[in-house]
């Protein structure tokens, strides 16, 4: 799969030499604290491997990408989409910035906006939706800019960090994504 190129980021196929990038940021309680249960630490290298090994085998059908420098491809984060139903033409999204000088500069929200493009005019997706932590502002902020919805509240569905936590369902449809993109 080609480079999908926006102003500062490309969105590439994930490389072997990620490894040490991913490791950087999966025990950080500032970059995993709002990511979903299965980064609950300790992660360990075989973990974090097994994932890269399953990404590279390409054998999931779902899609996934690195957030790269525009200039050097060198790794900022990932960006997928999985739980991909090709019947039901929907997808889940999930977003990393993996260092957090690079966090809060739109980073995400290009990346965000490369992967819709994908996602609604090359995978044939109708649908892309996502979880967010209902304390995640920063997170629903930018997903809100991005053109999602809020569509419900999965009230305390987990528990962490001493208390329950509820979970914010979004939700973009193609028609309602083609209309903030008419060309």
């Amino acid at each position: 799969m080609g480079h999908i190129v926006g102003e500062r980021i490309v969105l590439r196929e994930y490389r072997r030499e990620d490894l040490p990038h991913m490791r950087t940021w999966v025990n950080d309680e500032r970059i995993t604290h709002y990511l979903s249960h299965i980064f609950l630490p300790p992660q360990t290298v075989p973990m974090t491997e097994g994932f890269l090994e399953r990404v590279l085998s390409g054998q999931h059908g779902n899609y996934h990408f690195v957030i790269a420098d525009k200039e050097t491809l060198g790794y900022i984060g990932q960006i997928d989409l999985f739980s991909v139903n090709a019947v039901n033409q929907t997808a889940e999204l999930g977003i990393v910035i993996g260092s957090a000088d690079q966090q809060n500069r739109g980073i995400g929200s290009e990346a965000i906006g490369l992967l819709l493009r994908f996602a609604f005019q090359s995978a044939n997706l109708h649908r892309i939706d996502l979880w967010v932590d209902a304390d995640n502002a920063r997170g629903i902020r930018c997903y809100e800019k991005c053109g999602f919805v809020r569509e419900g509240v999965r009230r305390q569905c987990y528990f962490k960090g001493g208390k329950f936590g509820d979970l914010v369902l979004m939700g973009m449809l193609r028609d309602e994504w083609k209309a903030r993109h008419p060309s």
